[in-house]
Parts: C-alpha cells; sequence; structure tokens
C-alpha cells in the first residue's frame, strides 16, 4: 500500500481540487510527511516550508490556478507548492545540476507565476499582475504571499502604498506570519471575526451604507473612521486599512477549516484585500519546530534523529574567520559596530551578537537601510561593520555609492558568498561584485586568497579611512589558519606565489589554489593579486615586460570584472602580452555543487591548463 495513497493522486491543481473538503488534512499530513523524507535526502530549506504546508494545499484548492496568479516572496517556502503542481517526482533532484530550483522559476512552470529568491518583491508583482488583468479586461485573481520577515523591507510598504491609488484592481496580499502563536481562545475569536468580515452579508451591508451615507459625506467619512477604530480594536490591522486595503484575521495558517472558508470568501470579493496567517516553521516536526534556525536550510540527515545542534560548528570556513575576527576587533576598538540585513547567522554573528548586543544591529530584510545606517554612525566617529552576502548588496547599490562612497566614509563591507555559492542557484551566486565595485571611486576592493589573508584583509580594511570591501567565498579555502596577531596589508600591492617563465597566471582570491596547480604544470609566474581595486599596476607592468601571456582568473563575470581592469593597465603598455581572461561567463549560472559550477566554468586547474592550450592552438 503507497505511504502516500492522496499526495499521489495529485499532478496538478486540478487533480487536488476534485477532493473532498474532508480529505485536505490527510492531504496535508502526507505533504507534510514526504517533505520531511525528501528534503533530509537532498537538503534545503525545511522548517519554513513545513510551516506552508496548509496554505499551499488551501490556495490551490480555492483559487484557479495557474489563470489566477500566486507570488510567493522569496520562494524558499515553496517545496509544497511545487509538489503539488507536477514537481513530485522532481523533488528528488532539488537544487542539484540539472535539476528543480529551489525557489521559484517562471522558466520551470505555468505555475511559478513569478521568480524571486531576494525578498519582499511579491506585492509589487503581483501588483503589477493585477494592473495588467484590469487594463486587459480580465478577471483573474493576483495573489503575494509575504512573510513577516519580509514585510520589514520598505519596497512592501512601496508597493502598499501604490497599490492604494489604483481604482479597480483585485488583489490579496498574505501576510505569512510565522513569529508569533494564537492560544486556543484567540484563534477562535479572530476566525469567526475573520469569517464575519470577510462574508458577503458584512461586505454588502458595508457597501450599502456606503451608497446611502454617500449622500452626505461628513456622516461617511465619520462611518469610516468608526469602523476603522472597532476593527482595530480587536485586530492589528488598521495599518493595513489605512493603505486602502481591507483586513481580516489573523487565523490560524494550519486549519484547513479556517483557511478554506476565508480564502472562498475573500476570492469573491473585489478590491484589495489583506488577510493575516500565522503559521509556524516547522510546523508537525517537533524537532524542527524547537529549532526553526537550524532546520532552515538542511544538508542530508536522518529525520528520526535530526541534527545534530552545531555540527561541523569547528570547520575552519570564511564565515567563522570573519566572525572571530569581529571578535577580537571588538574587544580591541569600543568604535566597531556590526550590522546585518538579517543573517546574523548566515553571516556568522552569533557570538558577536551574544557578547556585543549594544554594537550588534539587525536591521531586518533592509538592505538600503543598512548601508546608509552605516553612513550615519560612520559620519559619527563609529566604525561600523557590514556584514552582507555580495548578491545582497546589490540592493543597496544606491546607499553604498550615494551615502557610503560619495562622502569617503570609512565603512567595511565584509562581503560573504562572493563568487559561485551552489545549490541556492543564479539568484544567490555572488557573481557581480567585483564588476559593480571597482566601478565606484574611493573604494578599495579585495579579494582573500585564504583564511589567514582573509582575516588581516579584514584588519587592513578597518584600519583604511574610508570605504572598503573585503570578498570572500562560501565555505572554506587553502585551509590556513588564521594567525592571531594582526597586521596591515599594503594597499594595491600583489604578491608573487611562484616564479615561471613565459606565462603569468593572475589569481583573484580563492582562485590562487587552482592557479597554483596549473602554474607548476606550466612552469608559470602565479601571482595572488589581493587588490581588485586599487590594482597593483607596477606588478602587472614587470609582468608584461617578460612574459608572453597573462591570464587573469576570477569567480566574478569576466564583462567588467578584474580582467578588465589587468586590461585597462596593459593597454598604456606599448609593447604588451597576449591577455587571457577567465572567469563567469556572460550568463546566469544555474545551481550545482561549488565545485562542479567551478569546473564548469574552467575555473578549476583542468580548466585553466585548457583554456591555455585552446588558446595557442587557435594562435598557432
Amino acid at each position: 500500500m503507497s505511504q502516500y495513497p492522496l499526495l499521489e493522486r495529485i499532478e496538478s491543481p486540478s487533480d487536488l481540487r476534485r477532493l473532498e473538503r474532508s480529505e485536505l488534512p490527510a492531504l496535508a499530513d502526507e505533504l507534510r510527511a514526504f517533505l520531511l523524507e525528501s528534503v533530509s535526502k537532498t537538503g534545503g530549506h525545511l522548517s519554513s516550508n513545513l510551516g506552508t504546508v496548509e496554505l499551499s494545499i488551501a490556495l490551490h484548492y480555492i483559487y484557479d490556478t495557474p489563470d489566477d496568479r500566486i507570488v510567493w516572496d522569496v520562494g524558499h517556502q515553496t517545496y509544497g507548492h511545487k509538489i503539488l503542481t507536477g514537481r513530485r517526482e522532481a523533488m528528488a533532484g532539488l537544487r542539484r545540476a540539472g535539476g528543480i530550483s529551489g525557489f521559484p522559476r517562471r522558466c520551470e512552470s505555468e505555475y511559478d507565476t513569478f521568480g524571486t529568491a531576494h525578498s519582499s518583491t511579491s506585492i509589487s508583482a503581483a501588483l503589477g499582475m493585477a494592473v495588467a488583468a484590469r487594463d486587459k479586461g480580465e478577471k483573474r485573481q493576483s495573489i503575494a504571499v509575504i512573510g513577516d520577515g519580509a514585510m520589514s523591507a520598505g519596497m512592501a510598504f512601496e508597493a502598499l502604498n501604490n497599490a492604494g491609488e489604483l481604482d479597480g484592481i483585485d488583489m490579496l496580499v498574505i501576510l505569512n506570519d510565522n513569529e508569533m502563536s494564537i492560544s486556543p481562545p484567540v484563534g477562535a475569536m479572530t476566525r469567526i471575526l475573520a469569517r464575519m468580515l470577510s462574508g458577503r452579508t458584512y461586505n454588502a451591508a458595508r457597501r450599502a451604507g456606503e451608497k446611502v451615507l454617500g449622500l452626505a459625506p461628513p456622516m461617511l467619512e465619520f462611518a469610516r473612521k468608526v469602523e476603522e477604530h472597532v476593527i482595530g480594536l480587536v485586530t492589528p490591522g488598521t495599518l493595513f486599512e489605512e493603505f486602502g486595503f481591507h483586513y481580516y484575521g489573523p487565523i490560524d495558517g494550519h486549519d484547513l477549516d479556517a483557511l478554506i472558508p476565508m480564502l472562498h470568501n475573500l476570492r469573491r470579493l473585489p478590491g484589495l484585500q489583506f488577510l493575516h496567517v500565522v503559521t509556524r516553521k516547522g510546523h508537525g516536526y517537533k524537532l524542527a519546530e524547537a529549532d526553526p534556525i537550524l532546520y532552515h536550510g538542511v544538508s542530508q540527515f536522518e529525520p528520526e534523529a535530526g541534527i545534530a545542534a552545531g555540527k561541523g560548528g569547528g570547520k575552519l570556513t570564511y564565515t567563522k574567520v570573519f566572525g572571530d575576527w569581529l571578535c577580537d576587533m571588538a574587544a580591541e576598538d569600543e568604535r566597531l559596530v556590526a550590522i546585518t540585513p538579517a543573517m546574523r547567522e548566515g553571516s556568522g554573528l552569533v557570538r558577536f551578537a551574544e557578547e556585543y548586543p549594544r554594537r550588534y544591529h539587525d536591521v531586518g530584510i533592509a538592505e538600503q537601510h543598512a548601508v546608509t545606517f552605516a553612513a550615519g554612525l560612520a559620519c559619527e566617529g563609529r566604525k561600523p561593520v557590514v556584514a552582507i552576502y555580495s548578491t545582497f548588496l546589490q540592493r543597496a547599490y544606491d546607499q553604498l555609492i550615494h551615502d557610503v562612497a560619495l562622502q569617503n566614509l570609512p565603512v567595511v563591507f565584509a562581503l560573504d558568498r562572493a563568487g559561485l555559492v551552489g545549490a541556492d542557484g543564479a539568484t544567490h551566486h555572488g557573481a557581480f561584485d567585483l564588476s559593480y565595485l571597482t566601478c565606484i571611486p574611493n573604494m578599495v576592493v579585495m579579494a582573500p586568497a585564504d583564511e589567514n589573508e582573509c582575516r588581516q584583509m579584514l584588519y587592513t580594511a578597518y584600519c583604511h579611512d574610508g570605504p572598503t570591501a573585503v570578498r570572500y567565498p562560501r565555505g572554506g579555502g587553502m585551509k590556513v589558519e588564521p594567525v592571531q596577531k594582526m597586521a596591515t596589508l599594503p594597499i594595491g600591492k600583489a604578491e608573487v606565489r611562484r616564479s615561471g617563465k613565459r606565462i603569468a597566471l593572475l589569481a583573484f582570491g580563492n582562485l590562487l589554489a587552482p592557479a597554483l596547480t596549473a602554474g607548476d604544470a606550466l612552469d608559470a609566474t602565479v601571482v595572488n593579486m589581493r587588490f581588485v581595486k586599487p590594482l597593483d599596476a607596477e606588478c602587472i607592468q614587470a609582468l608584461a615586460a617578460d612574459h608572453d601571456l597573462i591570464v587573469t582568473l576570477e569567480d566574478n563575470v569576466v564583462i567588467g570584472g578584474a580582467g578588465s581592469e589587468v586590461a585597462r593597465v596593459l593597454e598604456t603598455l606599448n609593447t604588451r602580452p597576449r591577455l587571457l581572461r577567465l572567469g563567469l561567463p556572460d550568463a546566469f549560472v544555474d545551481h550545482g555543487e561549488q565545485a562542479q559550477l567551478l569546473s564548469e566554468a574552467g575555473l578549476d586547474a583542468a580548466g585553466i591548463l585548457a583554456s591555455i592550450e585552446k588558446l595557442n592552438q587557435d594562435n598557432s
């Protein structure tokens, strides 16, 4: 007998909608069990997906997807959605090369109406879809599902503000609130209230009252204010009502008997609707409920045994090197302040937050604010360090230029996850930072080749009186134990790591290791460039004088990257060697294992040798 008799009948939402409502709780149990079994084998986001099982079922049961558009914010809670939309078998290849993505992708399924992975975009996208439907005369619904964390970003409120000014828009925003819990009495009351407020009787009365009172505008305005304040007494939705949305909730997001009739009512209502749903991360799996952070992003594990807390905590990674340096530096200088946009664990700030709580600032998912907040601190003599993923700094590019670099403020940007990150794929690869940082005046950009160099570069950046960025990859490097004593590096100076003939390999950051291997095979000169900006022009000029070929190596897109800066130096010379620039292609790199992706990009030792051999063959 099948372990998943109901789930195996679901190949699309149309199959789901043929089920009896009484069968849906059993389906939810099967979907949750399948998710746990599947993700424990492949790795991926777990606790967030366990928390949206019932919501995923209810949405596809009530709405006519894909004609009705569901936009999932961030998207790391969409595994249930993927399973219900024909990708159950494909879950075996989740986040692996050639397999399905861990996030919604338009090219993957017509049910993935908008590609996501960075936060707080769903309301804007859904609003655009709703406006398009209105203008084309199409009667369909647009639904944005956004978490309470993503609601901290200004973009979400920009979209709410815009929506309130538009006429004839049918849109539902669902706030998936997984930080608060509902006790049974409150849950029962809010369920009754929400049902009443979303029902036809209440809304018909509301519209009739508006029509009658419209004859006396002052009375209509008075009635609206009374309604707002009465609702505000028993629900937290007054803010959203002020934006022009009709607020409902909060309701228990794990109670299908609450979700189904609520969504059924809301689907028939015109205008802007806002539903507040309370869920629990890890729901249904006690270990994940107890520690949703540990089970947020998981590797392979045994569900019965669970994950050992702190497993792998002693492994030397660049993130750990940064976290240790930050605490050591804070002990030496009380001016140091650390800032992160909701990435305490991922950026290695757990220990710092515990030891220096008054100097630790998690500003929520608000990258733009994080950068300008740091600028304000720097203006007043503080020494801010912004710990942020390379891919997320993109979201604060104007602030980086206008608020930090233009004013030449001493802000340190510790860029984690630079280069190819692996399973999270194109949305999370730090593939562009060298290109978008080196063009900014006043910036100093460093790329460490190993763990000790990362520590010393962070110290160098901290001591520099101006904006700096130290970019380092996910995971570990050459396993060089950091030296406790910190010393500044001469800014803009490279180091020759191997002297050879004819060919010079210029390695930026973590590509020094494959460069050294290739250098041994070629008897080539190998240089650890260290600084992308300012570039060591003297070193490059000296190499050009006695080498036939210069090869630049970077885990950044070739266009506008470090190799382009080397080319600019060579262009000033009367006699110059050939130049081969190796890096990431002019394409979005898909998900897969880090080493595999680097190999496919030709950035391992074998790839470097193959590219040089091909160049020589083409020129022979």
